[in-house]
């Protein structure tokens, strides 16, 4: 029996049994054959040591991991670190941004066994082989097809490297949300070409979302209110994201401005999309 611990919950957090947040609590078991303590950000680490002490009375092997340890990422095994239904059918990225620890970590692209889901999270699926991307795209027709689940790309597509092959696919499966993301000026070509492109094919306007960072060094409300419309002129709802350092600080006084561009009802409420 493996307990998997986490410092906190997320969206994509296992909801099993065996799933458990923080320290142990009067309901927990007292025994596990192993615990593996699982650090999705680097800001998480100093919790880290509280946990330890807490888990390892109730196991004799104790494992540390995650992305956010810096560790580099193995096979993915389904429902063990991730919500049932999120996949990851890559790890690493040929590009190397300069707020993105993944090429640091995980090295380039490397792809991996495909296993059945619905919500893709690979760092950049689109850098892989056509061979892998048609691969997988046919496991979620086959996915969605059995259990009529809406397929979902948060892992986020790169703008530049969408093809048409690819939408033909997307016109096929017709997901919920795919992800791009917009961070720097210098972007934005590829951005709205995407977005022409997938507007020409009548992918949903709903369906097409964009990170944008946000709140960084040097960044301004001004800026940044500049690059997220710029996101709704290129044919994608913006999800803001608010820059944290290694150590997860953010500038507070962002908080309220991210807020309103997260949820595409207040944005709708605000006639921005």
């Amino acid at each position: 029996m493996i307990a998997r611990v986490f410092p906190r919950r997320t969206s994509a957090t296992p909801n099993d049994p065996l799933a458990f947040i923080g320290t142990p609590d009067l309901l927990t078991p007292e025994w596990f054959n192993e615990v593996h303590i699982s650090v999705a950000f680097t800001y998480d680490l100093p919790l880290v040591d509280q946990l330890i002490d807490t888990w390892i009375p109730r196991t004799a092997k104790l494992k540390i991991g995650g992305p956010g340890t810096g560790m580099k990422g193995e096979e993915f095994q389904p429902g063990m670190y991730l919500k049932k239904g999120y996949v990851i059918t890559s790890r690493g990225c040929p590009e190397n941004c300069w707020f993105c620890s993944v090429p640091e970590r995980e090295g380039n692209t490397r792809e991996l066994e495909i296993h059945a889901g619905w919500n893709v999270l690979d760092d950049n699926l689109l850098a892989c082989s056509k061979e892998h991307i048609t691969k997988v795209f046919k496991m979620l027709m086959k996915v969605k097809k059995v259990l009529h689940h809406p397929i979902e790309f948060t892992g986020g597509f790169e703008a530049n490297r969408l093809e048409h092959w690819h939408i033909d696919w997307l016109l096929k499966i017709k997901p919920k949300q795919i992800f791009f993301a917009y961070d720097d000026d210098e972007d934005y070509d590829s951005l709205f070409n995407a977005g022409k492109m997938l507007a020409n094919a009548e992918i949903p306007f709903n369906s097409r979302r964009c990170y944008v960072l946000i709140g960084y060094n040097d960044d301004t409300i001004y800026k940044a209110e500049g690059r997220l419309m710029n996101a709704v002129r290129a044919g994608f709802i913006p999800m803001a994201m608010l820059y944290r350092n290694q150590k997860g600080v953010y500038n507070k006084e962002w908080t309220k401005f991210q807020k309103e561009w997260v949820r595409p009802a207040i944005m709708r409420a605000k006639g921005i999309i």
